[in-house]
């Protein structure tokens, strides 16, 4: 009975739905941490810094945040459908999601000057940005073009 209850309650949702969810939340939150890092930037003068994070971003994209972006691609392909929208990440990286953004409260609070700041907000901002194009691709699959 109460497992038929938290069934019907559950947000669940196709395998299309998860990614094209997981495309939004990484485009969405880099797109963030780009605008904030920039808005920190501006003031300071400091939009030369842009380059050198973006630089960054890139490598951090390719070398690290690609292969979490694939296997999580590959774990929404592999879920049923149905499956609750939380599930479009483990329990583990949910917790990393609290950890990190927990280090950027702790960031912004700190006494760290903007410019450095910023720079660091453009290169992992860039970095999520720049790996969602892995589930964006995925997505292609289940929303094909229309003649």
């Amino acid at each position: 009975m109460i497992k038929r209850i938290v069934t019907n309650l559950k947000p669940g949702a196709p395998k299309r739905i998860h990614l094209l969810l997981a495309a939004t939340l990484w485009s969405l939150i880099g797109s963030m941490l780009i605008f904030r890092g920039v808005s920190w930037l501006m003031p300071v003068g400091g939009l030369w810094i842009m380059v050198p994070a973006l630089i960054a971003g890139t490598i951090k994209s390719f070398f690290i945040l690609d292969n979490t972006a694939r296997k999580g691609v590959r774990r929404i392909l592999d879920i049923a459908d149905g499956t609750c929208l939380g599930a479009v990440y483990s329990i583990q990286t949910w917790l990393l999601v609290l950890v990190m953004m927990g280090a950027g409260m702790a960031l912004r609070h700190s006494a760290l000057p903007r410019e450095i700041l910023g720079g660091l907000y453009v290169a992992i901002g860039w970095a999520l940005f720049f790996s969602s194009r892995h589930a964006w691709r995925a997505c292609r699959h289940f929303f094909p073009k229309k003649p």
